[in-house]
């Protein structure tokens, strides 16, 4: 019977993580790639049960909606944050792979170039 029993457990894993992913489904932009999406779907994931709103409310859930568009934004548009939240959602995404990033330079980095 433990092989019963293990197919049971792996059936139960398998239908947890699709409920998470139809949960997570709902907070996709209409503007997000399938990368984009992949990406930020697995940072929400991975955060979900630190950020679930407790009964009362909170708004936990909402942060880390936030911080995922932060994170995303970052690294698919390139666009700058404060230092502190940026050294979080890297933290925060650390072991997350994607492929084929875009390049970026920075305002700093052309005036700097310009001035040489």
């Amino acid at each position: 019977m433990v092989g019963g029993e293990t197919a049971a457990a792996v059936e139960e894993l398998v239908s947890g993580v699709r409920q998470a992913a139809d949960f997570a489904e709902q907070f996709r932009s209409y503007s997000e790639s399938e990368k984009q999406w992949k990406a930020r779907m697995e940072f929400i994931l991975r955060h979900l049960p630190d950020y679930r709103d407790p009964p009362d409310g909170g708004g936990r859930l909402d942060q880390l909606l936030s911080l995922s568009m932060v994170w995303a934004n970052h690294l698919f548009l390139g666009c700058s944050y404060n230092k502190d939240l940026l050294d979080k959602v890297m933290e925060m995404a650390d072991g997350i792979e994607v492929e084929d990033l875009p390049q970026f330079t920075t305002r700093s980095e052309l005036m700097k170039k310009h001035q040489s």
